[in-house]
This record gives C-alpha cells, sequence and structure tokens, in this order.
C-alpha cells in the first residue's frame, strides 16, 4: 500500500483560501458545510466528522455561512454598465439654476481583492483592498452647468482597504467588525491630499449558528450606503432551505434569493442599495448666494433589482453576469464647508436598466481537497 503524505501548509492554506471572500460593505461565505448534495467549494469538516483532526472532541467554531453558498472570491473584476437616461437637477440656493440633460455613459469599473492574514479556528483576520472608477459622459459638451460640466469624461475614483476580524466564539455564536478606509472623490496623483478625500466606514455584527443551513445575527453598520454618514441597523439572515433553495441578506443593504442549479452554477435574485460619496474638486468655482465654492461633496444613493449568474468557466476561474433595473434615490451635491451640509443641488438620475460582467477567482479544487 502506498502512503500518502500531505505538506502540512496545505490545510492552512486551504482554510485561508475558504475565508478570502468577505466583502465590503456587505458579508459574504466565510466557511462551508458539506451539505447532502455536493457545494463547490467543499466545506469544513462536520463535528461528527473526524477525518481531519483524528478526534470528534475538537471543538467546532460556528462562522455566518451556511450550505450552499458559492465559493469564496479572491481577486474580483467588475465592469457595469448603464445605457442613455435623463438627468435633471434644480437648483437650491440662490443664484443656481435648474438643469435638464441626458446622459449617454454612466460605467463603472471595480476591482477588489481580499488577503487572508490569519486564520484560526477561533480568529480570523482578512486584508481587503478595492479600486473603482465611475465615469459619466452626457450629450452636450459642454453643458454649461457647473455641476455636470465637473464630473463630465472625469473619473470619480475609490481607492480603499479593509480589515475584517471574524472571531467564532463557539459552535454558536460568532461575532464580525470591520473597518474600512477609502479615498473617495476625482483627485489625481499629483493633487492628492488625504484629509479631503478619506471616508471611513465600519460594522459590527453579532450572531448565532442555529445550524448548518441557518445563521442569523444583528448589529450596526456606520458608513455612506444611504447617502450621509450615518449608522443603522444591519440583520444578517443566511439560510438555505433545501439542496436548491436558500437566501443571503444583511437588511436593509442587500437580500437575495439564490437557486443552486449545480455545483457550478448559481443564480440569484434580489435588491440592493448602493451608495456613494465623491468631493468633486471643481474646474471653475461655483457662486451661490455670497458663497464661492472650490469643492461639491457628491452623494449617490440607488437601488437596484437584480438577477445575476454565477458559473465556473475553470477550476480556480468564474465568471458573473448580472442584469437588472436602477432606481436612482438621490444624486446630490452639498456645500461641504458648512457644518450643516447644506445641499445645494437636488439632481434626479432617471431610472434605467443595467447590465455587469464580472471575472473573479476563487480557491482551486487541490486546495480544497482532503
Amino acid at each position: 500500500m502506498k502512503t500518502r503524505y500531505v505538506l502540512p501548509v496545505s490545510a492552512a492554506l486551504r482554510r485561508l483560501l475558504l475565508s478570502a471572500g468577505f466583502g465590503s460593505l456587505t458579508l459574504t461565505a466565510l466557511g462551508q458545510v458539506t451539505p447532502t448534495t455536493p457545494v463547490y467549494p467543499p466545506p469544513a469538516p462536520t463535528a461528527a466528522d473526524t477525518s481531519s483532526t483524528g478526534s470528534s472532541d475538537a471543538q467546532q467554531f460556528a462562522t455566518p455561512s451556511v450550505v450552499g453558498m458559492g465559493p469564496s472570491k479572491g481577486l474580483i473584476f467588475h465592469y457595469e454598465r448603464v445605457p442613455r437616461f435623463n438627468v435633471a437637477s434644480t437648483g437650491q440656493a440662490v443664484g443656481l439654476s435648474d438643469y435638464n440633460t441626458d446622459a449617454t455613459k454612466n460605467a463603472r469599473l471595480v476591482i477588489k481583492g481580499y488577503i487572508p492574514m490569519l486564520n484560526h479556528p477561533h480568529l480570523k483576520l482578512i486584508l481587503g483592498v478595492n479600486y473603482e472608477r465611475e465615469e459619466f459622459k452626457f450629450s452636450s459638451q459642454p453643458t454649461g452647468y457647473e455641476l455636470y460640466d465637473n464630473i463630465e469624461n472625469k473619473g470619480l475614483k475609490t481607492l480603499g482597504a479593509q480589515l475584517a476580524v471574524i472571531r467564532p466564539v463557539n459552535d454558536v455564536n460568532w461575532y464580525i467588525f470591520r473597518v474600512k478606509g477609502e479615498l473617495s472623490g476625482d483627485y489625481t496623483s499629483s493633487e492628492l491630499n488625504v484629509s479631503d478625500y478619506l471616508r471611513v466606514s465600519s460594522e459590527f455584527l453579532y450572531g448565532w449558528k442555529r445550524s448548518p443551513t441557518f445563521s442569523w445575527g444583528v448589529g450596526v453598520q456606520l458608513g455612506y450606503t444611504f447617502g450621509r454618514f450615518s449608522p443603522y441597523p444591519a440583520l444578517l439572515y443566511n439560510r438555505t432551505f433545501n439542496n436548491r433553495w436558500g437566501i443571503e441578506a444583511l437588511f436593509p443593504a442587500r437580500v437575495t434569493a439564490r437557486y443552486n442549479a449545480s455545483p457550478r452554477s448559481l443564480f440569484f435574485a434580489g435588491y440592493s442599495v448602493d451608495g456613494l460619496n465623491y468631493i468633486v474638486k471643481l474646474r471653475t468655482p461655483l457662486r451661490h448666494e455670497n458663497a464661492t465654492l472650490n469643492s461639491l461633496e457628491l452623494r449617490e444613493t440607488e437601488v437596484k433589482f437584480r438577477v445575476r449568474w454565477e458559473r465556473e468557466i475553470y477550476d480556480f476561474l468564474w465568471f458573473g453576469l448580472e442584469g437588472g433595473y436602477r432606481y436612482n434615490y438621490a444624486f446630490d451635491a452639498f456645500d461641504r464647508t458648512n457644518d450643516n451640509r447644506i445641499k445645494i443641488i437636488d439632481s434626479k438620475l432617471a431610472s434605467a436598466p443595467y447590465a455587469s460582467f464580472e471575472l473573479f477567482i476563487v480557491p482551486p479544487r487541490k486546495f480544497l481537497k482532503r
């Protein structure tokens, strides 16, 4: 009989890679449990499984994830586009006019990566980095309207880093803490002032793992999801009802129903709330009443009703196709020099369909095999 040797680092690396899917203002699967129907990637052993530890007395630790969640994402490339839509702005201060036009382009490029820094059964640390760029183009160039001329073909960028702490307490309870810092605005490398563009958000969740198919938690998020910087309650609810259907939610920011067509193909449907906050340095100073502004705070909040398909291409490489309908709740400019953050331009972006394409890298199966 041949003796099989396994390098000690493989098991550790497997656990690290399984933890790499923790995302930005939403929480994703961190571990898996073997379901009746195999789901990729294979999960950590259950309490009755002694194949990895050699003992059924090894302590088990709870995580927020449940059976059936898709593969953990380590590196993500995402591109999104919205077709032509109407834009209408109303001046909210004396001296500012109204304007109506069409946006011929609204595109977003997103690149994210997650690096496991520590992966003990009772403590996991994950470092995340992200780069995002949003662009607008309008039908009339220049529009003659201060806000639009200052974001026309001008990249609104977000460069960020986050640290997530996942702390399983025992076989039932867990908690998660995340802090994230981002530089958001129209800056360039030559004119970047960190204090002007820095945005910090955080969240804390405490939860209960009731079974391999049901985990839930409550907490608070502090950030820009709903426009202005503010705290709001959060409810995490992950549940798999059978071998096909499940739900993944971080309410009120995101609720998604999941359908497992196969271990290599998953479908999702639901909604998400996305909030962005940019600092825009004006090419031409904006004058209203008795004030002259050299920069604006632009708050963008939208609700997306979406369907999504994720499919394996080859082993570690997957793609995602997403489409749906975007409802814009706010696209407003504020006087950031005023402590009250007075709104000076109220804009409405017309609702419109959107589509996105995504490539993402997941742990290769050779790191997941036992």
